[in-house]
């Protein structure tokens, strides 16, 4: 059994049980959330915010099957407007330590492995997207599911995977995959 197997392997939400389902659920939101953002701090954040809210509720999601999905769909909307929020602010120049003591730019192209070109290339892609691209490719969801998740009709979650999928080949095509 891989480990996305058993990361679904059925938790059935008992009313009192919301320890054990995030004990049971808990690394693979973490892994979806992760995939979202690209950093395991705002991963745990978006996690840590989801399961927040959806403490109060618990007693209400843990009699539905939609429990996880309603998590989900809080990570993927608190990405969003975390994503729309980081837009708006405006970068700093790049520091002096991050350049070599000759002047000449660091060179981080040794390091990348595939996963790391795989992620540059989504995280170029507008969240709700990206958000498509993980939960279908990664979650290995159906269009259905996605469109549940993101709160879409299943035909705008389709749109959105092959927009991301397009805009991908397109990347790697052009070869601008590394700028």
């Amino acid at each position: 059994m891989t480990v996305e197997q058993q990361d679904r392997a059925d938790v059935a939400p008992g009313p009192g049980g919301f320890a054990e389902f995030v004990s049971a659920r808990g690394p693979a939101l973490q892994r979806f959330a992760f995939l979202l953002t690209g950093s395991a701090h705002d991963a745990a954040d978006l996690v840590q915010g989801a399961l927040e809210r959806a403490w109060p509720r618990w007693s209400q999601l843990s009699r539905t099957t939609t429990a996880e999905a309603y998590l989900r769909r809080s990570i993927v909307n608190a990405s969003v407007s975390a994503w729309r929020k980081d837009r708006r602010l405006v970068s700093v120049e790049e520091t002096e330590h991050a350049r070599r003591p000759g002047g000449h730019q660091l060179d981080h192209a040794a390091d990348v492995t595939d996963a790391d070109h795989a992620w540059r290339l989504c995280a170029a892609l507008p969240p709700q997207q990206r958000a498509a691209v993980v939960l279908r490719f990664y979650e290995d969801l159906s269009f259905a599911e996605v469109a549940a998740v993101l709160d879409c009709p299943e035909s705008t979650a389709r749109s959105h995977v092959h927009r991301a999928v397009a805009a991908l080949r397109l990347r790697l095509e052009q070869g601008t995959d590394h700028e």
